[in-house]
């Protein structure tokens, strides 16, 4: 198979993650499913199918980059966002491409219009606005020269969005924040309205927004993480546990990430086990060796703290995790074997170890563990 480890993708968990969140946006509400990260590890090629197999149609990005990747992929009913950063020399592709893009300075919107104009295609602009974040987005006090300009320039764009970004919907201590972010969002929209400009979509809502605050869901909604089977934090999960309580499972993971065996020896007391001394062998030791490593994302953290799951058992990595493999203990199971299936993040039998316990053990978050699972590694869809 030509690889060390594998991630398998559950098509059947996915779309029902789908038909839970537009339960709660309702079916008014245009669906845009966030594949920056590489769709936050699980692959953009292979996302993007099962999502339109869903019915969306709309899909957010950060870079150019990403765009051009998730191009390649979409249907050509499907529409690409992005959020984020697109270099001047990538515009005129975007443009032409009928790719959507957030402008949230007047150089952008310069460079954006008179691209339109040289190539004699409307761009497809979403307004980003500052209220409160403070990363990218117009200011409120500056928004004169830019009705201005976008009052002169009608023809050259397409105004298909007013958005903003929440600071930390995920978290109750940022509640007073994000009510402060709604009602200077509510004003921006006023001020263009008054200005007799329009968008076609009010969007501000992520997944932790929509999740916990139902007046951001508007015209749109971004989402990301809770797409995939994640809760972007314990209190969003208890939000709505608390709303859906006769709902069992409300979002289901996706992603297992799994390997065998490469071989097992065993090891005399008093010996040291792999790099340096940080795991000694008090006794007879029966070792197995998992070529997975840092290298392959599973941090070096997780030397003598990590867990994978063999045969059904839980069993702890010993010594230092290497470049390119890990040594676990299984000393106290039997009939352990070269090529046995090795359950990084997953199930197996009774047992399970989830994305949020890996990311205990390991110190990230979950957007974090995702997002560094390498390209390079398989990834596969289960029905």
């Amino acid at each position: 198979m030509f690889n060390t480890s594998y991630i398998e993708i559950s098509k059947k968990a996915y779309k029902s993650n789908i038909r839970y969140l537009k339960k709660i946006i309702g079916k008014d509400v245009v669906f845009s499913s966030v594949i920056k990260g590489n769709a936050y590890g699980h692959g953009i090629d292979n996302i993007i199918p099962m999502a339109e197999e869903s019915g969306i149609r709309h899909f957010s990005v950060f870079s150019a980059k990403e765009a051009l990747d998730a191009h390649e992929v979409i249907s050509p009913k499907s529409s690409i966002m992005i959020m984020g950063f697109i270099d001047d020399d990538e515009m005129e592709w975007a443009i032409e491409h009928g790719i959507e893009f957030f402008v949230f300075d007047m150089c952008r919107l310069h460079n954006a219009v008179e691209t339109a104009k040289k190539i004699k295609k409307k761009a497809i602009i979403h307004i980003e606005v500052e209220t409160g974040f403070n990363r990218t987005g117009f200011d409120y006090e500056n928004l004169s020269n830019l009705i201005d300009f976008l009052n002169q320039e009608k023809e050259d764009f397409v105004f298909k969005g007013l958005c903003t970004h929440y600071a930390g919907a995920e978290s109750l201590s940022n509640y007073l924040r994000i009510k402060n972010q709604i009602s200077l969002y509510r004003k921006f929209n006023r001020y263009f309205l008054r200005n007799g400009l329009q968008p076609e979509l009010r969007h501000t809502a992520c997944s932790a927004a929509a999740l916990t605050y139902p007046n951001t869901i508007m015209d749109m909604v971004r989402f990301g993480i809770a797409q995939y089977g994640f809760w972007p934090s314990p209190e969003t999960h208890m939000f709505r546990f608390r709303k859906d309580s006769k709902e069992r499972n409300l979002l289901k993971r996706m992603l297992e990430w799994k390997s065998r065996v490469m071989v097992v020896k065993h090891v005399e007391a008093g010996n040291f086990i792999g790099y340096g001394s940080s795991y000694l062998a008090n006794k007879k030791m029966k070792i197995a060796i998992i070529p997975v490593g840092y290298a392959n994302g599973f941090s070096r953290a997780l030397s003598n703290t990590g867990r994978v799951l063999i045969r059904g058992r839980r069993v702890p990595v010993v010594g230092t995790v290497t470049m390119n493999t890990m040594t676990v203990n299984v000393t106290d199971i039997p009939g352990v074997e070269r090529g046995d299936e090795v359950v990084i993040i997953g199930k197996q039998k009774r047992l399970s170890i989830s994305i949020s316990s890996f990311c205990e053990m390991s110190e990230q978050l979950n957007y974090q563990l995702l997002t560094r699972l390498p390209a390079n590694i398989p990834r596969q869809i289960v029905p």
